[in-house]
């Protein structure tokens, strides 16, 4: 693994222990549990990272989440979904809003729809319809997008997004 690599990973790391440390704050709407937190850490992965790493993070965030009980098996689809869609859209258009306007497509829409089956035939919720999920992840997804907006654009103000971005994707000896 190289010094690139081994940063990243590091970074990775210590996202998915902020989402784990923040786990605590959420916002119950019906089964689902709103965790700003997370779309936050998605769309910052998306922007440091790109979207393996994001879609990594979502993922272990959200089983230790479950594991530790501060989350449901919800937390998959709709955190993966966005990290994937934000990364993507990032990686390819190197633009802010649509990154943005993709974590809420990939959390809110996709991945609410997405969590149906889940709440079906896992959770046995037999309450729960095909567009049960998507405005509570709205919610939560639309939240922790203006949290990472406000974020981003300060670390942009400041030169720091550039100098992250920089010190993850420069190998070690062009520094």
């Amino acid at each position: 693994m190289n010094n690139g690599n081994v940063r990243k990973l590091v970074v990775a790391a210590m996202m998915t222990a902020l989402i784990i440390a923040l786990s605590g704050l959420y916002i119950p709407v019906g089964a689902s549990k709103c965790f700003p937190i997370q779309h936050m850490m998605n769309i910052l992965a998306a922007v440091l990272l790109g979207p393996g790493w994001g879609v990594a993070i979502a993922f272990c965030a959200s089983l230790i989440r479950n594991l530790i009980g501060t989350g449901t098996l919800l937390a998959f689809p709709g955190s993966m979904i966005g990290a994937l869609l934000c990364g993507l859209t990032y990686r390819y258009t190197k633009r802010l809003i649509p990154t943005y306007a993709a974590e809420i497509a990939g959390t809110g829409i996709l991945g609410g729809l997405v969590a149906y089956p889940i709440a079906l035939l896992i959770l046995e919720n037999r309450a729960a319809a095909l567009f049960t999920y998507v405005l509570p992840f709205l919610i939560s997804t639309v939240g922790g997008t203006l949290i990472a907006a406000i974020l981003i654009a300060v670390f942009a103000k400041t030169k720091a997004l550039a100098y992250m971005q920089r010190q993850l994707h420069t190998p070690a000896n062009r520094r």
